[in-house]
């Protein structure tokens, strides 16, 4: 079994593989994201300079307001529904709804949101380390 230890902004994350098969180890996800999201290591070290891939999951109702990442930050919903827009402020009109199997990208320092009526688990592929930058810094839920 591997163990992954996650530093700074990510906090302390596990993970393990068995044999051939990936299982995922589900935590609390990091407080620069709203309470109420679950994450799970799938490969790399967000913590760290470099590649890595997690997976999110969201309760119905969660919402992640306007904010940016350094590094393109590649989307693909995994199970559910995830409603996605791009901008500095949550617009109705500049939504896309992505359903299982549809992905994006968000590229580096572009604002984006996003948000769930049902629940939804998305697959982030990113270069670390991980950064968020919420555009209103009273959104920000470390502060």
């Amino acid at each position: 079994m591997n163990r992954l230890v996650l530093v700074g902004v990510v906090a302390l994350l596990a993970g393990s593989q068995t044999e051939g098969k990936k299982a995922l180890s589900w935590v609390p996800a990091p407080p620069s994201l709203p309470k109420g999201a679950k994450l799970a290591v799938v490969s790399g070290d967000p913590g760290q300079a470099g590649p890595f891939v997690i997976q999110l999951k969201f309760p119905p109702g969660y919402a992640v307001p306007p904010h940016r990442h350094p590094t393109d930050e590649h989307v693909t919903v995994v199970h559910g529904a995830l409603t996605l827009g791009m901008g500095p402020v949550m617009d109705e009109g500049r939504r896309t709804v992505l359903g299982r199997g549809d992905s994006t990208v968000a590229p580096a320092n572009m604002n984006h949101y996003a948000s769930t009526t049902q629940g939804a688990t998305v697959q982030i592929s990113a270069r670390g380390p991980f950064q968020i930058t919420y555009v209103n810094p009273a959104d920000d839920p470390r502060l």
